[in-house]
């Protein structure tokens, strides 16, 4: 397993908590029952009820070890940096051109839907580039088209 630490708000952890509880139980168990009732019947070979129910097994499952390893290696709150650095855990102002101005959280993945603002990665090419820099730096970074872009970071909250 990772020694990688995932950052999450409270709200996210007490999402991603209540998600494997349903998961571990009542959505484990509904799977369950319908794999038992396709068994019964018949020839599993052409049976579309229990692949598709055996596929969905194994989605759950996957999910279900995913959130295990995520909240095991987890710390609720944001770490400790200076105020005005962007950095995960921060809501940060970026402005494309003049007037054109995009606010993002910088924070794991999970906190989509934790957030009223778009969850921009740390590790996605604009929030590696922003992590660590201050309100007025100016930060390069790669679009996934290879072309290289400069924006400005406009400002920096605590969220």
């Amino acid at each position: 397993m990772s020694d990688h630490v995932t950052w999450l708000t409270e709200a996210a952890h007490n999402r991603l908590t209540q998600e494997l509880e349903e998961r571990q139980g009542p959505i484990r168990e509904e799977i369950t029952k319908r794999i038992a009732l396709a068994r019964e019947e018949g020839d599993l070979k052409e049976n579309g009820g229990y692949h598709a129910a055996r596929e969905e097994q194994g989605k759950n499952e996957g999910r279900i070890a995913h959130l295990i390893q995520l909240l095991e290696h987890a710390r609720v709150g944001t770490p400790e940096v200076p105020d005005g650095e962007a950095h995960i855990g921060r809501l940060v102002t970026v402005e494309f051109a003049p007037d054109e101005q995009e606010s993002y959280y910088i924070g794991s993945p999970e906190e989509r839907g934790s957030s009223e603002h778009e969850v921009l990665s740390p590790t996605s090419p604009l929030g590696a580039a922003l992590v660590g820099h201050r309100i007025g730096d100016e930060v390069s970074y790669k679009l996934p088209n290879g072309r290289e872009i400069t924006v400005v970071l406009v400002d920096v909250q605590s969220h």
